[in-house]
């Protein structure tokens, strides 16, 4: 790979990115107001063609919400909320705008189950009161669970058409989310319960998907203690051996798998994604909440609150006045952040923080290296035809598939074009690629004088490693969570 192409991967990366050494947690409670409203906080997002065997006509889209769970979090564990909105919105045309949404909605479904106490039948508090699975079917013992609904919407996502997406395994338009792992008690074979959840989905006016929502160990390395206690850790040293602060973690996935032909314009094969949730506009506590009134009423116009295409960018790139600004915000209007890119803080505070380690913040300015990565895509790798300057995943759909086993955790700058920052796959070390890139790789060296960026050779790390080893090769890629009792067979 040529010297050039390899820095220009690396800024694509980074623009993507814009993370400081070690602050690789992804977008966990980034912003202030989110930290209140944890069912709808998104964490990560991933976009890219299926390498699952005979897959790779698809794109896997894969938000992932409702951060740092505990596995033993009974006894309500981690629904999903009924009153919001989930979505995964897609643009296939370069302009900033949503052309293709899909929207998830969830429903609760209570049995009030009960047991006789001295000749009374009194309701049980716990989720379940006998075993659950294999079979997605087997509900006769959960006293609530979650349906859901999936909406494809083409053009606006609140004014465009809406369809209706059906459950071609079980029928109807409804499909069954799985409960979460309480324990091998409880499920005594959770990867095949888990996986009676993957379902056939009617896609209107495309070829049949597959769809997954449901529970899966958090896949994002960080060391969360030491990134924010002034990034307790050495950006200059080797990924560290032991398990990151989030490895005994999980997180709730909505996963989908969609013909390529459904999603790109007939002109362009790139396309850019992002997910949102939204809330209703107004709440009113109910100040005495029981059975289906619930605990407040809800109306008015969906308000987003939570927003995530690249991964990091809230978390790490936006002052923090701004942060619950840029989670409302929509792709269309990110010319109101450009000065956190063009100017960029994180490279400075590594400088503060690691001068004496030897870290330069590069000093040219504006950033136009991060610039036009951060906001278009580069060409020849994933820019489409025609582009507004905006934040988003993007992915070239053109380019073909790495098979498993044959991935490079650093993407383009790997060699391996099929990953970050061409779309993001799980096992895509997008903090490494992103870190050279922040601290000057793309900024090329001066024929004479000065030199910007000093440290542009300088292999950062954030101290924590990840491959595709650490991911499933079938949908939905992202492993089997941990489960909630450590007692039983491992």
């Amino acid at each position: 790979m040529s010297v050039p192409l390899k820095r220009t991967m690396l800024a694509v990366a980074t623009a993507g990115c814009l993370v400081s050494a070690g602050s690789m947690a992804s977008s966990h409670r980034e912003a202030p107001a989110i930290t209140e409203r944890p069912k709808v906080d998104a964490t990560d997002f991933y976009m890219f063609r299926s390498y699952e065997a005979g897959r790779d006509g698809f794109v896997t889209l894969i938000a992932n919400y409702l951060p740092l769970q505990d596995p033993y979090g009974g006894p309500n564990y981690f629904d999903l909320d009924s009153d919001a909105l989930y979505e995964i919105h897609v643009d296939n045309d370069g302009d900033a705008v949503e052309d293709i949404t899909f929207q998830f909605r969830f429903a609760d479904v209570q049995q009030d189950l009960t047991v006789p106490v001295n000749g009374v039948d009194v309701a049980v508090p716990l989720k379940n009161i006998g075993g659950i699975g294999p079979g997605a079917d087997d509900t006769a013992a959960l006293n609530v669970r979650q349906q859901y609904t999936l909406k494809i919407v083409r053009g606006d996502r609140r004014t465009g058409m809406d369809q209706t997406v059906t459950n071609l395994t079980a029928g109807g338009s409804t499909f069954d989310k799985p409960v979460d792992n309480i324990g091998e008690k409880s499920i005594p074979d959770y990867p095949t319960y888990a996986g009676a959840h993957v379902f056939d989905a009617g896609i209107p006016g495309c070829a049949d998907g597959r769809v997954f929502v449901g529970q899966r160990k958090e896949g994002f390395a960080v060391n969360l203690g030491e990134i924010f206690d002034l990034v307790n850790t050495n950006p200059l040293g080797s990924p560290m051996a032991e398990a990151s602060d989030t490895a005994d973690k999980n997180v709730t996935s909505l996963a989908l798998e969609v013909p390529i032909s459904c999603l790109t314009s007939e002109s362009d094969p790139v396309i850019g994604a992002w997910t949102s949730a939204s809330l209703r506009q107004a709440r009113v506590l109910n100040p005495a909440p029981s059975g289906a009134k619930g605990d407040a009423v809800h109306g008015g116009a969906w308000t987003q609150v939570s927003r995530l295409g690249m991964p990091l960018v809230n978390e790490v790139v936006i002052g923090l006045k701004d942060k619950d600004q840029f989670n409302a915000s929509e792709p269309k209007d990110d010319g109101q952040f450009a000065t956190y890119v063009t100017n960029p803080t994180l490279p400075e505070l590594l400088e503060i923080l690691f001068g004496d380690a030897g870290a330069v913040a590069p000093n040219l300015f504006p950033r136009t290296d991060l610039v036009a990565t951060f906001l278009t895509g580069i060409d020849g790798i994933n820019q489409p035809a025609s582009v507004q300057a905006s934040e988003m995943l993007r992915l070239d759909t053109s380019t073909a598939v790495t098979a498993s086993g044959g991935q490079s955790e650093l993407g383009a700058l790997g060699g391996d074009t099929a990953g970050f920052p061409n779309g993001r796959r799980p096992g895509d070390d997008v903090v490494d690629i992103a870190l050279r890139v922040v601290m000057g790789a793309l900024i090329p060296a001066p024929e004479s004088g000065d030199d910007p960026a000093p440290n542009r050779d300088l292999a950062f790390t954030d101290g924590a490693y990840v491959d595709e080893t650490d991911f499933d090769i079938t949908f939905p890629y992202l492993t089997t969570p941990l489960p909630g009792s450590p007692n039983g067979t491992p």
